[in-house]
Parts: C-alpha cells; sequence; structure tokens
C-alpha cells in the first residue's frame, strides 16, 4: 500500500497531481524547495549572541502547516543534513561544529516542531486560524524548550552565562526576549497558511 505523504487538508495535498509517480515527484521537489525557503528564512535575521533572531521558526512553522507532518519534517531533516555537510544554511554558517554551538537545541527541535503542527494540519486545523495558531504556539514551546535545555547544557563553559545563576542568565539571554516575537511569528504564520486557503478557493 502506498504511502500517503501528505492529506488532502493540506495546501500541499490539494494542489498535488492525482497519479502516483507525479505526487512523488512533487513530493521531493517540495522538500528541496522547503530547505531553499528555510535557508532564505535564516539568511534574515539580527546577529545577536549567542541566538540571532532569525525568521526560521516562523518558516517552519508556516512549511509544516502547509505540508503537513511527513513533508514537513523530512523538509527540516534535509535542511538540519545540509547544514551538517558544511553547506552555510544556518543563520551564520553551516557544518557540526555549528550543530555543537548554542542554538543546536532551537534547530534539532524543529524537527518535533514541524512534526506538532504539521499533524495538526493533516487533521484539518490549517483551514481554521485559532486551530492552526494554537497548534503553533505548542510547537514553538518545544523549541523554546529545547533551545533552553541545550543552552543550559552548555552554561559551565559560556561566557555570556553569568556563573553564578546560570538558569536565569540563560533565560534573560537567550530565551525571553524572543519569545513575544515568536508568537507574532506564529500569528502571521497561522494567517498566512489559513489565507492560503482562500487564494486558492478563489481561483479554482
Amino acid at each position: 500500500m502506498a504511502v500517503t505523504l501528505t492529506t488532502p487538508n493540506t495546501l500541499l495535498g490539494a494542489l498535488q497531481p492525482k497519479g502516483a509517480t507525479a505526487k512523488l515527484a512533487s513530493s521531493i521537489g517540495t522538500v528541496v524547495l522547503g530547505t531553499l525557503l528555510l535557508t532564505l528564512a535564516a539568511k534574515v535575521n539580527v546577529p545577536v549572541w549567542p541566538v540571532p533572531v532569525t525568521l526560521q521558526s516562523f518558516a517552519v512553522a508556516a512549511l509544516a502547516a502547509a505540508f503537513g507532518w511527513r513533508i514537513g519534517v523530512a523538509t527540516v531533516a534535509l535542511y538540519i543534513f545540509e547544514g551538517a555537510m558544511g553547506l552555510p544554511v544556518f543563520a551564520t554558517g553551516g557544518g557540526v561544529a555549528y550543530l555543537l554551538g548554542p542554538t543546536s537545541g532551537f534547530i534539532l527541535s524543529w524537527l518535533l516542531m514541524a512534526a506538532i503542527i504539521g499533524r495538526a494540519a493533516d487533521a484539518g486545523a490549517s483551514q481554521r486560524p485559532l486551530a492552526l495558531f494554537g497548534a503553533m504556539l505548542a510547537g514553538s514551546a518545544v523549541n523554546f524548550a529545547f533551545g533552553f535545555a541545550w543552552l543550559l547544557a552548555l552554561s559551565g563553559q559560556a561566557g555570556w552565562i553569568d556563573q553564578s545563576a546560570p538558569l536565569l542568565s540563560a533565560y534573560r539571554g537567550a530565551v525571553e526576549p524572543f519569545v513575544i516575537w515568536d508568537v507574532l511569528k506564529m500569528a502571521l504564520a497561522a494567517l498566512t497558511v489559513t489565507g492560503g486557503w482562500q487564494l486558492l478557493r478563489r481561483f479554482r
């Protein structure tokens, strides 16, 4: 039995061709194109330390909501692989050393973020703004939890951490400033995808 890579509840599923071979080809092309979009989102950044401000969480959320969880996770996985192989797809470079740096927890947790949002989209949330926004907030919370945990793991050797209060220092320096921005990015991503459905209905 053929594996369903996405569902008709997603924009990708609604736009894909009918044939199995054509669907597979379009899915592969979508994954590759998705990594390019993630790279572009990474390059729109404010290079603050230790975690730069980028549009990547917006891109992950929007792509997962538009593609569904399988294609969404595959897109993020290929993107991380490209970065690990040394391609400069991340905010300030690429390579294994970059993945072992302060942003590692955030980057790797995008796999879970894409799975959470993509599953909600597959179930029909991509046409319901509030439901989709809720799923995106859940995915964003996982992203921050993993990112923060990784920052704490590095705290003993990080010059930007106040070693007398590492928990509070890591939170204030690398999480707190970005929370409100990520809420806004999730809202924009939800409106972008649900708006995509309105455009699709208008032009069909």
